[in-house]
């Protein structure tokens, strides 16, 4: 059965860093690219970072770029999302995904088939 499971959120405050891993099971994720998304309440959910299958190319939200690095380790069937000087603002429900179409600008969900859960990441004092 395919499955992507986040992990890796929490409590950080303002300036903090986390590392997201986003794990798959039942497939080779190496054959798709990967894409972080998140969705705060009462908000759309928003593109905020993607792979490419041979991690050549990514893509990053003009909100997180110079603070966020995607990753990945095919080998170890995860990727990862590495989040750095967080702010408030990053308060949300982050999501891992995949598809067949590539990484491409912008960061869009209607492009990826298959989602994790999420985890929570939630950014105060």
């Amino acid at each position: 059965q395919l499955q992507l499971v986040e992990s890796g959120g929490g409590l950080v405050q303002p300036g903090g860093s986390l590392r997201l891993s986003c794990s798959a099971s039942g497939f080779t994720l190496g054959y798709y690219a990967i894409g972080w998304f998140r969705q705060a309440p009462g908000k759309e959910r928003e593109g905020v970072s993607c792979i490419a299958s041979s991690g050549g190319s990514t893509n990053y939200a003009d909100s997180v770029k110079g603070r966020f690095t995607i990753s990945r380790a095919n080998a170890k069937n995860t990727a990862y999302l590495q989040m750095n000087s967080l702010k408030p603002e990053d308060t949300a429900e982050y999501y891992c995904a995949v598809t067949h179409a590539g990484c491409s600008a912008p960061v869009s969900p209607v492009w990826y088939d298959y989602w994790g859960q999420g985890t929570q990441v939630t950014v105060s004092s």
